[in-house]
């Protein structure tokens, strides 16, 4: 057997056994699941999304109709599914019900507490976190008390390469002191946020990997500023993504996460799990997409017949349909590769996924937008906003290019010279 040969049978051996079939106790989930986004979470978008109307876009409190939801979906069991621990399921039975989270994107993941980014800070704590830091913040977040934030992009860097970061984090005594500039540190303006996760360097001449920290700041600690809300294409988040300054926050040494220079390893901890979560409810968006697109397409009437019949349009549809399956199998191949052989190991289907599932999903969103017209470009119909966000994903959690460049370095280590 040639060498490519060995190399190509190594890569298909670690991809483990491709059964992706949910397990019975997750098939239970997504129907229940099903039935309370039908039943609760789809004619609450009306009053969630009139309430932010009449507030206006720089008010962040929250929609009273969340509680509501968040109540009736912790009586039926539908309350942090994405944590093994809590949940008992794995990353590939959480796939589909993420998935259908996806469908209404700004109620479902809070109303089940799997919304970002309180679920990677969640799972920050529960890895690394002491006891004290779980019991002061970790339980309130499980219980859906509270909300955080994480703070790790900075303004003044390109933040596509962690390592660039400026913010320091300087040991004095029994506390730390922190100075630094982040923005995108999405949660930060709900008035529920009550800890900031802060990455920044404690020690700039170590290791390239072991100079950053993590460090817990409550919100409300001197010298921690809110300077502005984000908007996302326009639109502003109930949540916010902030830019925020820190200007000597002195904060106790207990605070820090984990221990010094392990900022960077617990970044990738973190954001593993958390890059195929947004692939998953992606996934959703794009199955409500193609929903609206099809019901249009039904409904419409142009040139003497509905649009359904128009063989451009049926294209559109059958395309969709097709690049929705192809971005499922490979999100749920990563995500069994999680359970079976940890995040290391799923890096680069997880960085497969983080390209590919945004771009289908943009693509099947822009086809039903074409179809609506007029009216995909109004607020009429929620294809505008979803679009937004999901184009602002192919940025978050490391663009496109960064995942490419991983994916790449992985081919290329398959097959040496």
């Amino acid at each position: 057997m040639t060498d490519v040969a060995n190399s190509m049978l190594t890569a298909q051996t670690n991809t483990g056994s491709l059964d992706l079939r949910p397990s019975p106790r997750a098939l239970e989930l997504e129907q229940a699941l099903v039935e309370f986004m039908h039943s609760h979470v789809f004619p609450a978008e009306h009053e969630y999304e009139a309430y932010r109307r009449n507030v206006g876009p720089d008010d962040h409190t929250v929609p009273p109709v969340i509680e509501t939801l968040k109540q009736e979906a912790r009586k039926r069991g539908l309350w942090n599914l994405f944590l093994p621990s809590e949940s008992g399921i794995g990353q590939l039975d959480y796939a589909g019900l993420a998935e259908i989270t996806g469908w209404s994107l700004h109620l479902a993941p809070e109303a089940t507490n799997g919304q970002a980014p309180d679920t990677g800070n969640m799972e920050l704590l529960h890895l690394f976190g002491t006891d004290d830091q779980k019991k002061q913040w970790l339980d309130p977040l499980l219980n859906g008390e509270i909300r955080s934030a994480f703070s790790m992009t900075e303004i003044a860097v390109a933040s596509s390469d962690a390592t660039n970061i400026e913010t320091r984090i300087e040991r004095d005594g029994d506390s730390y002191i922190i100075n630094g500039r982040k923005w995108w540190t999405s949660g930060a303006a709900d008035p529920r946020c009550k800890v900031l996760i802060v990455m920044g360097k404690t020690d700039p001449s170590a290791d390239t990997h072991r100079q950053q920290s993590m460090i817990l700041v409550p919100i409300d600690t001197p010298g921690v500023t809110i300077v502005r809300d984000l908007p996302v294409f326009g639109r502003h988040d109930q949540h916010g993504h902030c830019e925020v300054v820190y200007d000597n926050v002195r904060v106790p040494a207990e605070n820090l996460l984990g221990e010094e220079g392990g900022g960077f390893a617990m970044a990738q901890a973190r954001l593993g799990p958390g890059r195929i979560h947004h692939c998953m409810r992606a996934l959703g968006a794009a199955e409500r997409a193609l929903a609206l697109m099809t019901t249009r397409a039904q409904g419409r009437v142009a040139f003497g017949k509905t649009l359904a019949e128009q063989g451009v349009v049926q294209h559109q549809i059958a395309e969709s349909r097709v690049a929705i399956e192809q971005a499922r199998l490979l999100c749920r191949l990563a995500a069994k590769t999680i359970d079976e052989h940890g995040n290391k190991a799923a890096a680069p289907y997880v960085s497969a996924a983080k390209v590919a599932v945004p771009r289908m999903t943009l693509e099947v969103i822009d086809r039903a937008i074409q179809v609506h017209g007029g009216a995909g470009m109004s607020d009429d119909v929620p294809l505008a906003a979803m679009y937004g966000w999901h184009r602002a994903m192919r940025i978050y959690d490391g663009p496109d290019e960064v995942h490419l460049r991983t994916i790449a370095k992985n081919e290329l280590r398959k097959y040496p010279r």
